[in-house]
């Protein structure tokens, strides 16, 4: 049974059109032109127990939407949505201490008091027991490596510190179901990847049902096993990571490096190895999938290679073909 249900979900906006300039405003006094902006069109997808989905697409395909609804926020224009039995924008008290939305751009901490102070609050908001509050907080605390700021007012921390405690005082009553919006946004590659550890762990040790937005395409590669891709409001792919590497990745990367002297025109002989980047002595060739292995014999027959290795396309590059439908090869 999916504890995440939805089904034809649309959430529309009527939004106000109005001319540029004085004559545009007194046009408005008596005719208002309106649109209707489909920010979620017809989406239905159900989510297991559990799994740890990413949700990804680009600017205004409707993700934060989907999990404004899921949480409650948002009110659908249509469409059935069901969250752990609820429905979300019930807003029954029972519902809302069973989840928790992070969001990489908002703060929930209160900004001149130290985290500790925060977490205390959400403590009594959540009817947490003391002797659970003070487990969940060490567990988390030393999860996080938080055990120093704790303290220290939020506005002196760093933003990976502050996203650290941002995740303690959404996960202190334990949610079943955690929705995550660009939770890495903004961070050092080296921040992305402590968070990325967490949530990997948390979901592991606690058995969470986890949403994960982002467009950090690191964050899904190492989180997610299923992806769901919207754009424009309505569901492009959803699926096994994989599937659609496979379906859009059909080439591979030929990375080589020569010990003597080569040209562009002496890979004519090879019509299959195409180049993308020529900065000698490292040349990078987009071959066909299926005729890597056999390419790359014929590269290191034929000329003077110090060095060979064959990649797969970035996730990056193969999301932007979807989106794009442009060749990555």
């Amino acid at each position: 049974m999916a504890l995440i249900s939805v089904s034809h979900l649309k959430k529309y906006y009527r939004v106000y059109k109005k001319e540029p300039g004085l004559s545009g405003s007194l046009k408005s006094l008596f005719h208002r032109k309106y649109e209707d902006v489909k920010a979620v069109n017809n989406v239905s997808f159900d989510i297991k127990e559990g799994e740890l989905v990413g949700f990804i697409g680009p600017n205004g395909a409707g993700k934060t939407t989907t999990l404004k609804v899921l949480s409650g926020l948002l009110y659908p224009t249509s469409g059935k949505v069901s969250v752990l039995g609820f429905i979300p924008f019930d807003r029954q008290p029972q519902f809302q201490k069973q989840f928790s939305l992070v969001m990489g751009q908002k703060n929930q901490l209160w900004w001149d008091l130290p985290a500790l102070d925060s977490f205390l609050l959400n403590k009594e908001i959540y009817e947490i027991p003391t002797q659970q509050f003070n487990q969940t907080l060490a567990e988390l605390v030393k999860m996080l490596d938080l055990g120093e700021v704790l303290k220290v007012q939020v506005r002196k921390l760093s933003l990976g510190q502050r996203m650290k405690c941002e995740l303690v005082a959404a996960l202190l009553h334990l949610p079943k179901v955690l929705f995550l919006d660009e939770p890495t946004i903004g961070l050092d590659v080296v921040m992305q990847q402590k968070i990325r550890d967490f949530i990997k762990g948390y979901n592991q040790k606690y058995k969470a049902t986890i949403i994960l937005t982002s467009h950090y395409m690191d964050d899904v590669k190492e989180l997610c096993s299923r992806v769901i891709i919207i754009d424009k409001g309505k569901i492009f792919f959803d699926g096994k990571l994989d599937a659609i590497i496979k379906k859009y990745a059909d080439h591979k990367i030929l990375e080589l490096v020569f010990s003597g002297p080569v040209t562009k025109s002496d890979f004519s002989v090879i019509p299959a190895a195409k180049i993308k980047d020529f900065d000698l002595p490292r040349v990078t060739f987009s071959v066909p999938r299926d005729s890597a292995n056999e390419v790359a014999a014929k590269l290191l027959t034929k000329f003077p290679v110090a060095d060979l290795n064959i990649t797969e396309p970035s996730i990056e590059d193969i999301i932007r073909v979807v989106f794009t439908g442009r060749d990555m090869s």
